[in-house]
């Protein structure tokens, strides 16, 4: 696999950079402006990542219009807030109705409003005129997104009735769509911009993944389902390559080791494109400096007198705390690819042995769970069928549109939803409740906790039904009872897991919000996979366990020192 060098690589006007968080989309998209902008071309880099931290790597004040970076001639950056243009969005569609409807059914569309896909919709409106400005196209000689639309959001925006107004199409029970609700004069341009998206002589769509199978695998869903959409130009960019093992060390020999395997077994969806590697840097890439060097070279940072962290709170002070405390409904939340399910499994575990009668159960449609070690332990296990039980929610809502008449257009309409973050989340979570019943006679820890926007959005639901005549599947008594038991602090503790690197921590205080909006509060934070706590003699593994510090000293400030370290391991 060639390295990827900018002076190989025949590039598109527009390069799109997407892939699963924490896999280094914003350090490449970066790397490759500031490449380009020193090979004398003019850039206008764009970002929609909301965990983005432009502003810390060019070291400047940036905004949605345009700055130019002093330290780089050529490159000008624009970091667009998608929460914040959600926000103003949100506020557009709901306006025309405060005043004019009850109180109630306005939370509702507030709520229908706040979720994952508004701030996509919210994005891709704001960077769809990016796509079609012609004066732009003609003064920049490349174009580079941070963060492409996922083929849900394309979808959406293809559909021809998600452009009707939000009370008059959202009777139905759609959880997503009326993100679309007055935006009838953008339709022209929104059909422009995927157009260009789909455009293989304008358009490259950079794939980011680390040599691990979970990102590689995130990496073939999307690129498959994009090029279903049409977007066919693909590259794949492996971030993150450890380039000279030394096999006396020990670490270095199993880190070369499991990222050997994860290429050897890359997705068949893959195996087509392009690939290209970047290889593993021990330095933050947090200054224009380091980025540039990104592409090109390492330039070691001395490991000093470095040693690995010691007397860190660990999983069983974790552990210990939620035993003594009470707790009977534990999650684990957090971002794909940080270890939810093994973190779940070691709580169940360790519960297990301080003489709690535990119940284990997870979504993960990876299934890691090692049944055979949980059952040995004497622990209940169970696993909830992710594609089964939304199959059979997914049937129930086409019921009941069905039962109202709705047209093939509308029907069509109703599909797309479906496919949703959200649909899927709230399938899963009528699942859950029912496994929670158990929780009153025996402690229940659950792999991948439902988002506060999921919860609110059920509540919402729930509670004001009647009024906005929504079908969003049957509310059962096991979900009504499920609501409050989750926002009691004395019962439930939901443990957020992320990574001692950028983007995890920022995607998991996102998450905190978003519960602590749901009126859910959670206590303890799980930093996985920490190189820092690991014993290694190669200067380069030091210096990037070095690196992990700043972000172990976050989570601790968020959680009040609540955060349980866990060690690097190859499995």
């Amino acid at each position: 696999m060639k390295n990827f060098n900018l002076s190989d690589i025949q590039l598109t006007k527009y390069l799109f950079f997407t892939g699963k968080g924490g896999v280094g989309k914003t350090s490449i998209a970066c790397a490759t402006a500031v490449g380009l902008a020193d090979l004398g071309k003019k850039i206008l880099l764009i970002s929609t990542d909301p965990a983005s931290n432009l502003q810390d790597v060019f070291e400047q004040e940036l905004n949605g219009h345009g700055t130019n970076i002093s330290e780089v001639p050529g490159l000008t950056v624009v970091n667009l807030d998608p929460e914040k243009a959600a926000a103003e969005y949100r506020e557009s569609v709901i306006s025309p109705y405060r005043g004019k409807l009850p109180e109630s059914v306005i939370r509702n569309m507030e709520e229908q409003l706040s979720g994952s896909c508004t701030v996509e919709i919210a994005a891709f409106n704001e960077f769809s005129d990016f796509i079609t400005d012609k004066t732009k196209e003609k003064e920049y000689d490349y174009i580079i997104f941070d963060t492409a639309p996922t083929g849900h959001t394309l979808r959406m925006l293809q559909l021809p009735s998600a452009w009707s107004t939000f009370i008059s199409e959202s009777t139905h029970g759609a959880s997503c769509l009326g993100q679309l609700s007055g935006l009838e004069e953008k339709k022209g341009i929104y059909k422009q911009a995927v157009n260009t998206l789909s455009d293989e002589k304008a358009t490259s769509l950079i794939l980011v993944a680390r040599p691990d199978l979970a990102p590689l695998k995130e990496a073939a869903r999307s690129s498959h389902e994009l090029n279903l959409l049409g977007i066919k130009k693909q590259v794949l960019v492996i971030n993150g390559v450890l380039q000279q093992a030394d096999d006396n060390d020990k670490v270095s020999k199993l880190l070369s080791e499991k990222q050997t395997s994860a290429l050897q077994n890359i997705p068949e969806e893959l195996k087509d494109y392009p690939a290209y590697s970047v290889p593993l840097r021990s330095y933050n890439l947090s200054t224009i400096e380091n980025i540039r060097k990104m592409l090109s070279s390492d330039n070691l940072i001395p490991g000093g007198d470095y040693k690995p962290l010691q007397g860190e709170k660990n999983l069983d002070d974790l552990v210990n705390d939620l035993f003594s405390s009470g707790k009977r409904v534990i999650f684990t939340m957090g971002k794909g690819g940080v270890g939810k399910t093994t973190v779940a499994t070691n709580i169940a575990l360790k519960l297990k042995e301080l003489g709690a009668k535990v119940h284990l159960t997870t979504t993960d449609p990876a299934n890691h769970l090692n049944y055979e070690l949980v059952i040995k332990a004497g622990i209940d296990v169970s696993k909830i069928d992710e594609a089964e039980v939304l199959e059979a929610y997914k049937n129930e809502v086409r019921a009941k549109a069905r039962e109202n008449q709705m047209t093939a257009e509308d029907m069509e309409y109703i599909e797309e939803d479906l496919r949703s973050p959200c649909t899927q989340e709230i399938a899963v979570f009528k699942a859950f409740a029912d496994i929670v019943e158990k929780a009153d006679t025996e402690i229940v820890v659950i792999d991948t906790a439902p988002t506060g926007h999921t919860l609110l959005l059920l509540d919402a639901t729930q509670s004001y039904h009647k009024e906005v005549e929504r079908t969003q599947g049957e509310i059962k008594g096991a979900v009504a009872n499920l609501l409050p038991r989750l926002r009691n602090p004395k019962e439930t503790e939901v443990v957020i897991v992320t990574l001692p690197e950028t983007t995890p921590v920022f995607e998991a205080e996102r998450l905190l919000q978003d519960l602590q909006r749901a009126g859910i509060k959670n206590k303890w934070w799980v930093i996985n996979s920490c190189l820092s706590l690991v014993d290694t003699q190669k200067p380069f593994l030091k210096a990037k366990a070095q690196s992990e510090l700043p972000w172990i000293d976050r989570v601790k400030k968020l959680s009040d020192s609540n955060t349980a370290l866990i060690a690097w391991r190859a499995k």
